[in-house]
């Protein structure tokens, strides 16, 4: 099997346009919640969302791209682009059917879906639809487009599962390079979910925060009064790259990714299992691909989206497959990001990379008491950032329908 290595980062999020500004703001702790501008909101039960500021798509996409793409593509392109230009990749001297993209998207084209609707509702169409309506809406939109952008022409297709969307490409991605079916493939994922069908109806599930008196503080993993996530957009880009391909050509290297996996729950539509069967599963099934002892494991960026259920449960599942380590630190960075969905894991994968980088351990903001089911003996990093070396970061992702994916990263 061949090695598998991390050459190129890219991001556009609620917390920074750039990899840079990203890590800084979330080593500082910063919140990005906010009341939501990108619509009138106030008929809704929740108001709040983590929204991306200043995107200027034009910085990497033409003028075709932007009107012939969803935002969720643009934030797709963006971070791609980003990813590629730092990884110093030249696709004109490679083979293009060595080079792949396998992106994740959770829900595709929300904004266009219901721009074209309401125009077709209220008569403006007559009753004609734009002819970029199903490409724009599609979620394999954002892999397509990234690929015809680079001329990358070897695996191309987009994962979904919910929330553990962006892990899920990852992992196909690993396991296609390892498996010596392609030199270099763009993974990651993107999402542009604030608009109003969405946030209605996970508000209409009461699945999100209503602390409108103050959004900044609204996502809370882990306080004992979190009353729910909240949505955020954007995309989170990697290059994974076949390890003597990478070495070869001298390229820059972030990290190797040494284990993923994933499990199914086979519970409930949207509750995770009260104990965390599936996600410690998740969990144990990485460790040992990388064939890593629990000990070993420096740092893990929960998926804790402050919801009352979900956080206990993953908190369980951690304490089961860890209980005794001494050595793990375990930080929830949606308390800054909010949660993106469908690229989730793509964001939180690039700061437990970033966390090997730099030997700095994430907070988890907004926690004022601690739930006191939480199980003891779990080293939650709260409020500031702890300078530690990092050796081996992994990140969980879980989604509705029971899916759990994790990947594993190790200093190399």
């Amino acid at each position: 099997m061949k090695r598998v290595v991390v050459t190129g980062l890219g991001t556009v999020n609620p917390l920074g346009n750039t990899i840079a500004d990203f890590w800084n703001n979330a080593v500082a702790g910063k919140s990005s919640g906010a009341l939501i501008t990108k619509f009138d909101a106030s008929r809704f039960r929740t108001k709040i969302a983590c929204e991306v500021n200043g995107f200027s798509p034009e910085v990497y996409l033409d003028r075709n791209e932007i009107k012939r793409s969803d935002l969720f593509t643009q934030y797709a392109l963006y971070g791609a682009a980003q990813a590629i230009e730092d990884s110093g990749l030249d696709f004109s001297t490679m083979d293009p059917f060595d080079t792949g993209v396998i992106w994740g998207v959770g829900q595709g084209g929300m904004e266009t879906f219901e721009k074209e609707v309401e125009g077709y509702v209220l008569g403006e169409y007559n009753p004609r639809f734009s002819p970029f309506f199903v490409p724009k809406l599609i979620v394999n939109m954002a892999s397509g487009l990234i690929s015809m952008k680079y001329g990358l022409q070897g695996i191309n297709y987009t994962t979904v599962s919910a929330c553990a969307t962006a892990n899920t490409a990852i992992m196909d991605a690993f396991n296609y390079i390892r498996l010596g079916k392609a030199k270099v493939i763009v993974s990651g994922g993107s999402e542009a979910p604030i608009t109003p069908a969405s946030v209605g109806g996970f508000s209409a599930m009461k699945a999100m925060s209503t602390r409108h008196d103050d959004p900044g503080t609204a996502s809370r993993p882990f306080d004992q009064d979190r009353d729910g996530f909240v949505m955020g957009e954007g995309a989170g880009a990697l290059i994974l790259e076949e390890y003597e391909h990478a070495k070869k050509r001298g390229a820059k290297i972030y990290a190797e990714l040494v284990g993923a996996a994933m499990t199914a729950d086979a519970y409930h539509m949207t509750s995770p299992h009260p104990e965390g069967v599936g996600a410690s599963k998740a969990m144990l099934l990485a460790l040992k691909e990388a064939q890593l002892p629990t000990e070993a494991l420096d740092y893990l960026n929960l998926h804790a989206t402050s919801t009352p259920v979900g956080d206990i449960a993953e908190l369980k599942a951690v304490n089961s497959v860890f209980k005794g380590s001494k050595n793990l630190h375990v930080s929830a960075t949606k308390s800054m990001t909010g949660h993106l969905l469908g690229a989730a894991g793509a964001i939180e994968a690039i700061l437990s990379i970033k966390s090997i980088n730099e030997g700095i351990l994430l907070p988890t903001i907004n926690i004022e008491n601690l739930d006191p089911e939480i199980p003891e003996g779990i080293q939650i990093v709260v409020s500031d950032p702890i300078e530690k070396k990092v050796s081996t970061a992994m990140s969980n992702a879980f989604g509705f329908g029971g899916h759990n994916a994790t990947v594993l990263f190790k200093q190399i």
